[in-house]
């Protein structure tokens, strides 16, 4: 298994630390972010990573080479034109995933999820499997009995969004995305297949294409995470760090 770590955003949230930084050098408990995910990939047993790069890409870059590539195989995919999103960053780094299912890390989740429970409980003839969870949320996945997916919504607004017309979301497992995606590298001939964008955010993707091909989602009832994507959660974020 391979692992994409999503490193690209801008990190408008954790202003003014991203005026000179990319979010995934942003220090918690003394080390980047980004090296918090590596070194979680690492203990899963993945050896080739890939880093999405866009805002201060060169510094990334640099961050890998004075690391020393952390000791396994790290590959850059450069998105120095255009901000793809999730889902044209996925597309995009096409040549460096294909030929395994590949893991799907945002640098700026802090978890205790267990990568090999998650890849176990996975199905592996999914198309995607989505890490899931109880959490209380505002925006929800929705899912059948079998645990795939059928759609979207939103409690705040009451939007709901599935390619099913009739679908009733109060028949339906309401359950919130943990950011965390196990992917079939036959993703990319649906790319292909559906002619979808150069740009393009992952979950709408997920929300039109789960009527075709399975996105099935595994639930877990002890994960922990830390989403530092706000200045404001930096400190929670090292007072969790300690407790892992």
């Amino acid at each position: 298994m391979k692992a994409l770590v999503f490193a690209a955003g801008l990190g408008t949230r954790l202003k003014p630390l991203t005026d000179t930084l990319p979010k995934a050098l942003v220090p918690v408990g003394g080390k980047p972010l980004l090296l918090h995910v590596v070194e979680k990939l690492k203990k899963a047993g993945i050896d080739e990573i890939t880093v999405n790069v866009h805002h201060f890409a060169d510094k990334i870059a640099e961050y890998v080479r004075e690391q020393d590539s952390f000791g396994i195989k790290v590959n850059l995919s450069f998105e120095r034109e255009l901000l793809l999103e999730t889902g044209g960053g996925v597309a995009h780094a096409r040549q460096f995933l294909e030929g395994e299912p590949f893991l799907i890390h945002n640098v700026d989740i802090l978890s205790n999820l267990d990568i090999g429970w998650f890849e176990k409980e996975s199905d592996p003839e999914a198309l995607v499997n989505l890490l899931v969870s109880e959490r209380t949320t505002q925006r929800y996945l929705l899912f059948n009995d079998e645990m795939d997916m059928v759609g979207w919504t939103n409690v705040a607004t009451g939007e709901v969004r599935s390619p099913y017309p009739d679908l009733n979301p109060a028949e339906c497992r309401r359950l919130a995305f943990a950011g965390f995606h196990l992917v079939s590298d036959g993703i990319f001939k649906v790319f292909e297949e559906d002619s979808w964008p150069e740009r393009f955010p992952i979950m709408d993707f997920y929300i039109q294409e789960c009527a075709r091909h399975r996105i099935h989602g595994v639930c877990s009832s002890s994960l922990r995470m830390v989403d530092v994507g706000k200045l404001d959660t930096l400190a929670m974020a090292e007072e969790f760090l300690s407790t892992l």
